[in-house]
């Protein structure tokens, strides 16, 4: 297993609002009830990798707002020396959860858009050689990505929040796992049916694992000409906020201990079916010890 993870992503706090249904335009709707947490898909990955027994450094940037931050990744056992400061204000998210256990969120992204080259060059310096977790919620990931890969990182990069203008800037020849939900595989690939998406892929990016996640369907992934599927675990939906993040977190920690990745898949499947059926973002997240 690999000494440590970087994850080089977001930090927000989450205002987590629980509705009926989500807002419509013009309407105003009493919310059940509100928490208030640490989140980011970044956080959240860092949180889900350190329960899974992995390793993990969190790089990223808070502003004099957040200790909560933190405060739940040193808790959670991530090492936060990565962690940098700026005078601004922490991200945050404002997040509807229906009555469904569906969400919609809204991002302000913060100090997670003010990284700096020098920071930059510390974090892939701290990664090198190493395995170097990357999301779409911090600045500057064209120049991340290539210093990355030059300094000998693998790189795992979740494409979430895709969006059409950074596919096309973003360098993904050079990611050894690339992780999509069913909406964000179709924005990259130009088709819909899950088996397409992996093709199209596959094809454009011919050294990329592909992890396609479908769901309550399970997930998907290729490599080369190989294919793997492993169905969702049934569970009582009450919050999706952070399924996507638990499954990549104990993915990439089967993967670093060594697991075939079919094994990886079925144990990431488990631990976010724990996660849906608890409500909140990285506090819903399970240990190891609870699969």
């Amino acid at each position: 297993m690999e000494k440590t993870v970087v994850n080089f992503g977001s930090l927000n706090i989450d205002y987590v609002y629980e509705v009926p249904h989500m807002v419509q335009p013009g309407e105003t709707l009493h919310s059940r009830r509100r928490l208030v947490g640490a989140g980011g898909k970044g956080g959240n990955q860092s949180i889900a990798l350190a329960k899974a027994g992995a390793k993990v450094a969190h790089a990223g940037k808070i502003g004099p707002d957040g200790a909560l931050l933190r405060e739940t990744l040193e808790k959670a056992g991530v090492n936060t020396d990565l962690l940098f400061t700026s005078a601004g204000a922490s991200g945050h998210a404002i997040i509807q959860v229906d009555a469904d256990g569906q969400n919609s969120i809204i991002l302000f992204p913060g100090a997670n858009f003010e990284l700096t080259a020098a920071e930059i060059d510390r974090v892939v310096d701290a990664a090198s050689g190493g395995l170097l977790l990357l999301q779409n919620e911090i600045n500057a990931l064209p120049e991340i990505m290539r210093k990355a890969h030059a300094a000998g990182c693998r790189l795992a990069f979740n494409f979430a929040p895709f969006s059409p203008e950074d596919a096309g800037a973003l360098p993904l020849e050079l990611v050894d796992y690339l992780i999509v939900n069913e909406i964000e595989g179709a924005g990259l690939s130009g088709v819909t049916p899950p088996e397409e998406i992996l093709a199209k892929l596959s094809g454009r990016f011919p050294n990329t694992v592909i992890i396609l996640t479908i769901g309550k369907d399970g997930v998907i992934a290729r490599e080369k000409e190989q294919i793997w599927r492993e169905p969702a675990v049934d569970a009582k939906v009450v919050d999706t906020t952070s399924a996507g993040d638990t499954f990549i977190g104990y993915l990439l920690a089967g993967i670093l201990e060594g697991m075939p990745l079919p094994e990886a898949l079925k144990l990431a499947s488990r631990a976010s079916a724990i996660t849906v059926s608890r409500p909140g973002a990285a506090d819903s997240i399970p240990h190891r010890s609870e699969l």
